[in-house]
């Protein structure tokens, strides 16, 4: 429905209600006028409560269609793979030729973002005193800050714009690792990555920059693009080097909703069906709540090629776990501040044993001090990330 129409039916039915009640006054004038607008008011509320079923009825249509297009394609990928599994038993490709097919797909990719970035008129900035300053580099968080660099001159929105815009089209878009340990051993067993802007004069904008510029302009998905692409390129280069060790690739609702760019993908991925379980796709438990059924639905999909999923930036510890193991996601992350918080000791112990028992691997991320180390080490956590295992670093791209 538009706009018009949601305003032509609250009209209606509020001049329904009103000529309720004005006829109800009219037709029996000796009795209370109250009564007349209780009638009024009734007559009103249920025009808005049925106005209300008929949306919430339209937008679950809208998000079925969504999910059943979106389940075609999926199944059309899950019979390719199925087929790449089946041809695997015969002599396996040279090295030489996977790794070409792969570049294309870099090659197709890069073409996609330079035809994006082509075709999208800038839209007027926001206000300079509308901008919030960056914060101080933080770890662990979905985009956190990156080593230390130099000071340079700020950029106003326009500026960083066209300078992300510039970056998707030259493959400026950096990647950084940071290590996610077990613990106590310290030992790496997982790099989440970062992606890092990077301005033609060699400046780094930092996410907290540039990331709600991008949302509002459309780019985060072509970001998280490059980003997906670059990762499978790192998942390969550990595999020949015979390292076991995963990846944790964050992935925004705009990425999942792609279904060009997922098509690509999951081709790619059918082609290196051996790296799949290496690569771990990370949602904020904001994004799983508000995508509902549509995200999951696409998860769900994503599960049956093996993928599994992590949830972070978790604030509310009311976790529904059944969920989650219905879906595949098999780690979550919380925030030190939030597990060392003694408020939440009996919840952090309750989620800690149900996890457990679930195999559901949970993660404490910005640790930065041997004492913060210490404090969470007594609440048996395993696995732990942050400053104090390592930094950000920039990633070498692949040969």
């Amino acid at each position: 429905m538009t706009l018009l129409t949601h305003l032509v039916y609250a009209l209606a039915y509020l001049i329904a209600g009103v000529s309720a009640g004005a006829a109800l006054w009219a037709l029996r004038p000796e009795a209370d006028p109250l009564l007349a607008l209780l009638a009024g008011a009734l007559v009103a509320l249920t025009g808005a409560l049925v106005h209300d079923v008929v949306t919430r009825l339209e937008r679950e249509h809208k998000a079925s269609r969504r999910i059943a297009r979106l389940n075609d394609r999926v199944e059309e990928l899950a019979h390719l793979l199925e087929q790449r599994l089946a041809a695997d038993a015969g002599p396996q490709p040279e090295a030489g030729a996977r790794y070409d097919a792969v570049m294309q797909e870099v090659r197709l990719l890069q073409s996609l973002v330079a035809r994006l970035t082509e075709r999208r008129a800038p839209r007027p900035p926001a206000a300079s005193a509308e901008r919030r300053p960056a914060p101080a580099p933080s770890t662990a968080a979905p985009s956190p800050a990156a080593p230390s660099a130099p000071v340079a001159v700020p950029m106003d929105d326009a500026a960083v714009l066209e300078a992300v815009r510039d970056a998707l089209k030259a493959d400026r878009i950096d990647v950084y690792l940071q290590p996610i340990v077990s613990l106590p051993q310290r030992k790496h067993r997982f790099y989440e990555v970062f992606s890092r802007v990077r301005a033609a004069d060699g400046q780094q904008i930092m996410p907290d920059r540039y990331l709600d510029i991008a949302e509002r302009e459309g780019l985060i998905a072509t970001i998280d693009n490059l980003l997906l692409v670059r990762c499978v390129q790192l998942i390969r280069e550990t595999e020949r080097r015979q390292h076991a060790i995963g990846f944790f690739a964050n992935i925004s609702a705009a990425t999942l909703a792609d279904a060009e760019f997922m098509r690509q993908f999951l081709n790619m991925m059918a082609q290196n069906h051996a790296l799949v379980p290496k690569l771990v796709f990370e949602l904020s438990q904001h994004d799983l709540r508000v995508g509902g059924a549509v995200t999951m639905g696409i998860l769900s999909q994503l599960a049956r090629l093996g993928f599994r999923f992590s949830m972070d930036q978790v604030t509310d510890l009311a976790i529904d776990l059944d969920r989650l193991l219905r879906h595949e996601f098999r780690c979550i992350k919380l925030d030190r501040a939030l597990v060392l918080d003694p408020a939440n000791a009996a919840r952090i112990r309750e989620l800690r044993h149900r996890c457990a028992a679930e195999g559901i691997d949970l993660i404490v991320e910005k640790i930065e001090t041997e004492n913060q180390l210490v404090e969470v080490l007594d609440t048996g956590f395993d696995f732990g990330q942050g400053y104090l295992f390592g930094e950000p670093r920039l990633s070498r791209k692949p040969e």
